[in-house]
């Protein structure tokens, strides 16, 4: 086992924290801009995962709190592309899970053989952000 590198770990877990609450603003905007047909089970979908950001990010703020870290207060600036198509909103988000996966890529490879609960909180994330990624493109493939 290596050494952990605690204040990269705080620094990226900062990152990520504020990345998902990014997150969590942006489902929530995309989930009122939704129109159309299919409406009620997007909306659903964005709400689900703007829920799913915010437990992201307070699992983040708990472990930055366990390595005696401060938790940031702020938010990653999010682009208002002002293309709310169904077909639009899902192509952002594919993109926002896409950077969530190597950000928690990235917490994987710093905390790897130094703390097993970590590396095993990354993979976890990681796998949920490729499952994210597999669902988005799905919904995508209709409008191909």
């Amino acid at each position: 086992m290596k050494d952990l590198d605690q204040e990269k770990t705080i620094n990226i877990l900062n990152n990520i924290m504020e990345f998902e609450l990014a997150g969590v603003v942006r489902y929530t905007h995309y989930s009122l801009m939704v129109t159309g047909p299919n409406r009620i089970p997007i909306v659903n979908f964005f709400k689900t995962q703007a829920s799913e950001s915010l437990l992201h990010a307070q699992q983040a703020g708990e472990i930055i709190t366990g390595l005696e870290g401060h938790p940031s207060q702020k938010i990653t600036p999010i682009e208002e592309t002002y293309q709310h198509s169904v077909r639009d909103i899902l192509a952002e988000s594919l993109n926002h899970e896409k950077k969530a996966l190597e950000m928690y890529k990235e917490l994987l490879d710093t905390v790897e053989n130094a703390s097993i609960y970590l590396e095993e909180f990354a993979r976890t994330q990681i796998g949920q952000e490729e499952m994210h990624s597999l669902e988005i493109k799905k919904m995508l493939r209709d409008f191909s």
